[in-house]
This record gives C-alpha cells, structure tokens and sequence, in this order.
C-alpha cells in the first residue's frame, strides 16, 4: 500500500483524541476522510502531514518513515501575508518546501496557471477574494509536485461557485497524484472520491470504496401510484411488513426479497391488470449512508 497507518494514536493531556486507527491509502486513488465534528479528523491529517508526532503507533509511505518532501498540504483555512504577490508568496514557499533554485519560476508560473490565478500573480493577496484564496493555498501545495496531496476540508469555507472551482481542480489533480482531504460536504466526497474512510471519536467507522459503502448500508425503496386501489395488490408477493401505504392509490415498497426483483414486481403488477402511473426506484446517498455508519 501506498500509505499504511496502523494503530495510531494521539493524545492530549487526559483527552484521547485518536484511538488507535488502522488504515491505507492506495496510490493514484482519492480518498474521502469524513466524520462529524470533533471525530479526529483534522488530528489524523496533521500527523500523516507530519505536523503532529503521534503518541502511539506508525505511519510508513511507501515503507519510509519520513516522507515530509513528498507531501502537499493544504490547512482547511490557508494563511498568507496579505502584502505578498501570488507570485512572491509561491517563491517564499518554494524555497520553504526545497524546489530546486532552477526550477522556481517553472514550478511558480505553473501551479499559478493550474489554479487559474495567472491574470492576478502580481496583485496583493489581500485583495483576493475566499475562492482565489483557497486556489492560492492549493497552487502552494502542489507547487513541488508531491506524491500525496492532503487537503483539510478544501470547499467548507466556500461558495457553491468556489466549491465547484476546487473540486474541478481536484478531479485533474486525480490524475496526477494520490489526494487524501476530509470534508463535511458529503455531495462533493461522492463526486470526487474513490474510496472512503469514516471517524467518529477517534476510532475508523468505515474503510473501503464508495461503491462498496453504498453496497453495504444504501436502501432501496419503490414508489408506486396506480390508478386502481392497491391495498390488496402485493398479496402473496410481499411481506405486509415490507408495505407503507400512503393513500388507497400510493404505496411504498421499503424491502424486496431476493426472489422477487424490481423488473418482476412491475410485471406481476401489469399482469394483475394495474394501471401504472408512478414506479420509481429510491436509492440512499452517500449522506444515508454516512449517517448509518456514524450512528453505528
């Protein structure tokens, strides 16, 4: 694996904060870290960014120890010295990060163009505006070209257009190296991410893939409106359990057995001479299913 945590712990003072987490980050995947507040979130980003130095346990990329050099790191509120350039800024940072002299104004000019801040390089940062803000402090942590690029809630702070910039700059960026960011905007995880990791106080709720997540804890339910009554149309189909009726004309399906799927609950209802009007199939979010796991 590309990043291995295992049994990480972190404490502060009487407060244990991390409770001895295992998990793993594949190589080329982006990875959603999500959890209600107080969760731990942040606490695990800044030991993996090495910021903070766990109380127990071990963090190995790649089988190293330190690999601070190959690291990007974003703060969920990026600071800056608001008399700085965008341009001055990034070489300050460049230098900080250890970009070779001779690559500097290649690295600077284009992470600037990466996160569209080109047109206003030479322009003081405190002028800008929380989105170009936010494209600043990505275009720093990607400015020495990391392997793992780690963002602490990137869109939280924004405005559904600057949410939108920052997540289309993080779909490119999924190209091109392994992203790990946490969040509470569960709708943008499930555009960008691949796999999922969940938190809730200190302890790993959930680790695998979007798709399997969805699997595991999603729940189907059926809607269906007809024009004849239907209170006596699932007899001998459906458990009356498995039934909520709205109306004499209304019901929803909230369970369907293995022997009887979707496709063959619309024919048997057809072939009962039920006049369909509605038959839509309901599927869980992501938000539904993140609430059934941190519930757990």
């Amino acid at each position: 694996m590309f990043v291995q945590v295992n049994q990480l712990q972190k404490r502060f003072n009487d407060h244990q904060a991390i409770k001895g987490i295992t998990f793993h980050i594949k190589k080329g995947r982006c990875t959603a870290l999500l959890g209600p507040n107080g969760a731990g979130k942040t606490t695990t980003l800044h030991m993996l960014a090495g910021l903070l130095s766990p109380t127990k346990g071990s963090i190995s990329y790649n089988g190293e120890k330190d690999y601070r050099k190959h690291i990007g790191f974003m703060p969920q509120h990026p600071t800056f010295f608001n008399w700085m350039t965008p341009v001055e800024f990034l070489y300050f940072a460049g230098k900080l990060s250890g970009v070779p002299k001779q690559r500097l104004i290649e690295y600077v000019n284009n992470s600037l163009s990466f996160v569209g801040l080109t047109e206003v390089k030479n322009r003081k940062i405190g002028g800008f505006s929380g989105g170009m803000k936010q494209r600043l402090g990505l275009a720093q942590a990607i400015l020495h070209q990391p392997e793992l690029l780690i963002l602490d809630e990137p869109v939280s702070a924004l405005d559904p257009t600057g949410r939108r910039e920052v997540l289309i700059l993080m779909e490119k960026l999924k190209e091109r190296m392994t992203i790990l960011f946490s969040t509470h905007v569960l709708h943008d995880a499930e555009q960008v991410c691949d796999e999922v990791l969940m938190l809730k106080e200190g302890e790993i709720k959930w680790e695998g893939s979007l798709i399997d997540l969805k699997k595991v804890f999603s729940h189907t339910a059926i809607h269906i409106e007809t024009i004849e009554p239907i209170k006596n149309a699932f007899d001998e189909l459906l458990k009356p359990e498995a039934i909520h009726f709205t109306t004499d004309n209304n019901a929803t399906i909230l369970e369907i057995t293995p022997s009887l799927q979707t496709n063959d609950l619309l024919t048997a209802l057809i072939s009962r001479g039920y006049t369909i009007q509605r038959f839509e199939v309901m599927e869980d979010s992501l938000e539904d299913a993140y609430m059934k796991v941190v519930d757990i």
